[in-house]
């Protein structure tokens, strides 16, 4: 399945890119399943998505969480929690 992914802020500081296109394998099928996959690619990936980081994602522009199901060409995108003030 290619999806696009999307990254802001901290997150894209830490990773060097606003987002690139990606090509999951089948048994990817969740939001969750996503960050996992990328998380072990290691280095920064692990640092900037791992578990215990305070993240948001969004699916097609759509605040989700871990289980929300992916579908083909859907736009995923992470950042840090926004606060204002």
């Amino acid at each position: 399945m290619k999806l696009q992914l999307k990254f802001f802020a901290s997150v894209r500081e830490k990773l060097g890119t606003s987002g690139e296109p990606v090509d999951v394998p089948d048994d990817v099928t969740t939001v969750g399943e996503l960050r996992a996959l990328l998380v072990a690619r290691g280095g920064a990936w692990a640092e900037a998505l791992g578990e215990g980081r305070a993240l948001r994602t969004a699916c097609n522009q759509t605040m989700c969480d871990a289980a929300t199901p992916l579908s083909e060409g859907a736009e995923v995108a992470f950042f840090p929690p926004v606060t204002g003030g």
